[in-house]
Order: C-alpha cells, then structure tokens, then sequence
C-alpha cells in the first residue's frame, strides 16, 4: 500500500504546482538568509580570532554559507519544475531528472538538518578554543614590542572592556602572568629583583590586572594593583562586593555571546529544514500525480499522488534487498576475477607420443 496517498483532480494539480512555485521563491529567500547568517558569524568569530586556539569554530559559518548558497540553487530549480508542471509539453523534458532530484533533495535535508543539530552542539568545541586562545593572548599581552604580537594588548583590552570581563576565568588569572612589558620596569629597585628572585622562571608578578578590567560602574576609584591586600586599601575587602573589578571571566563571556547567537541560528536553520521538507514532499506528490494520470491526452482526469510507492516496512526491505544484491555481484566479480588469474598463472602440460 502506498504512503500518504492522494486523489487529484486537475484543478487540484495546479492549485498544487502554484503552491510549491510560491514555497520555492519563499525558500530562496530562506537560502539567503542562512547564507547572510553564515557570513555574519563567520565575520564575528574572524573578529576575535587572535583568542582562538584553532579553526575547528569556523566549520558552523562555513556550512550555513554552503546550505544557503545550496538552498537557492534547488530551490530556483524546483521553482522552474513547479511552472513548468502547468503546461503538460514543457514537463515532459523534466521527467527523467525528477527522480534524481528527489533523491539529491531528500540528501539535501539531512544535510540541513545535520547543520542544525551542529549549530546546538558546538559548545564544548568552542569552549576549548576559547579556554586556550584566551590564555595565549593573554601571555602575549605585554609583548607591545614584539612584531605579530604589538596588537595584542589592544585586542585583549577592547574584549574586556566590550563584553565586561576579566582574564580567561576570572581576575586572577592575571596573577600568574607576567602582563607588564620589561620595558616599563625599574630593573634597579630592590621590589622589582626581589620579585623577580622570588619566581622560579624570571617573571615579574603581582597581584594586579589590566585597566581594562575595571568596572566603571563602581562609585569606588579602581583598585587594579594590590589586588588582594585588603591592608593596603582603606576600608576595604577583595571578597566582598566592593571589588570594583569585572567578575566574570572573558571565555564565560564570549562563549555565552557565540552560543546563544549560534543556538538562534540553529533554531532558524531547524525551521527551514521543516518548510524544505514540506516542499519535498509537495514536489513529490506532484511528481507521482503527474505521472499516474491514466490517460496523457486527457489532462482533466484524475490521477493519484503519494510520497512512497509502497510501505516504508516494504521499501526499507526491498532496499535491503538491492544493497545484498549489489554486494553479491561484486564478490561474484571479485571471485570470477582471481579464478581467471589462477588459470593465467597454470601452464598446460604437453605430452608427446612417440
């Protein structure tokens, strides 16, 4: 029996391949919008690229991009199928490739759907790259010297300041780093060797943070040195609320940004999935009830439209079968092969009467 069967009429048919015309533009359009989605975030993450450890974050924008530029092309082509469906003459020469079709649009939508499901799942991904990016960028903070790295400063600065955070989780990640240049230290005064003594590889570290950690929200002038020394700060205590410093860790901050951005687009990406589908479908039934019409002559009789020829139980068996089949030719052909093989390698023994 066959799935979701449907009786049309002719007027049914073409109200049918008006519908699927319109879906087809609509979807363009939604190709398009997944292609500016891609484009965007791929803009976004290139902007802070020097935080990030590698370009395993860049495979989301990469594939909305391909799935837009994809989905316009099936969808203008389907389009052309759809008008063309109304005049009996102009069809004819799409009947061979519509099967074909089908089959790349049925590909199409996994694939979409797969895109999707990324957009949700790459968290962990991301958050790894964050995690490690940041920490480089942040030992390369005092290197305003160094050509490649000069920029560095700004980039972290500018990130701490746009998103109102602080080191990679927190503010004393700073504290394990040595973030101010060689260049600004008095190498003569007996604080600075001492600190500089007391650390086993050399580094100069305090208990101090960038300016562009400071909350400017706080009423109380920003506290970036000393940190930690409650004494040398009147009235004052860094576990309280008074810490005027942002709280919360820059990768927190970005991966919560480029999370929320990508689960929408994959919320978007979902809905396109859903609205291709139904086109699918619709452009099967089309298919089916075109080429079911009893009589080609005679355009106003009825024929019959489905989505499956039989069950899927059926179908699903009698692709099982095919696959078999496929795979016992090929071992049949492998086999007739090395008997062929065998017999090329045998002499034929002569004997000879006398």
């Amino acid at each position: 029996m066959a799935l979701l069967k449907v009786k049309f009429n002719q007027k049914k048919r073409v109200k049918l391949a008006q519908g699927l015309w319109l879906m087809n533009w609509f979807s363009v359009f939604a190709g398009i919008i997944v292609f500016s989605m891609g484009l965007f975030l791929k803009i976004e993450l290139r902007k802070r690229s020097e935080v990030m450890d590698n370009s395993e974050s860049h495979f989301v924008p990469n594939s909305l991009i391909l799935m837009g530029i994809l989905s316009c092309a099936f969808n203008g082509f389907a389009g052309k199928i759809c008008y063309d469906s109304l005049d009996p003459t102009k069809f004819a020469k799409w009947k061979p490739l519509l099967k074909p079709y089908l089959a790349l649009c049925f590909l199409f939508n996994i694939l979409i759907f797969f895109v999707a499901l990324i957009c949700f799942l790459m968290r962990g991904s991301l958050e790894s790259t964050l995690a490690q990016g940041l920490k480089n960028g942040m030992k390369f903070y005092r290197d305003t010297d160094t050509p490649g790295r000069c920029f560095m400063k700004k980039t972290i600065d500018m990130l701490q300041i746009e998103f109102k955070c602080c080191g990679n989780n927190g503010f004393k990640d700073w504290f394990e780093i040595q973030w101010i240049s060689n260049r600004y230290l008095d190498f003569s005064s007996k604080e600075v060797k001492d600190r500089i003594k007391s650390n086993v590889d050399g580094r100069y570290l305090v208990d101090g943070v960038p300016f562009s950690c400071c909350n400017p929200s706080s009423p109380r002038p920003c506290i970036q040195y000393q940190v930690t020394n409650n004494s040398a700060h009147y009235s004052y205590d860094y576990q309280t609320e008074e810490l005027n410093l942002w709280g919360r860790g820059c990768r927190e901050a970005l991966l919560h940004y480029y999370s929320s951005m990508m689960s929408s687009m994959g919320a978007v990406v979902l809905l396109v999935w859903v609205f291709e589908t139904s086109v699918m479908v619709g452009l099967r039934l089309l298919h089916t009830s075109l080429e079911s019409i009893p009589n080609p002559e005679d355009p106003e009789c009825e024929s019959e439209g489905w989505i499956l020829e039989n069950s899927l139980k059926d179908t699903l068996k009698s692709a099982l079968e095919s696959l078999k089949k496929i795979g016992k030719f090929n071992q049949v052909e492998a086999g007739a092969e090395g008997a062929e093989g065998e017999e090329a390698g045998k002499t034929p023994a002569i004997t000879t009467v006398s």
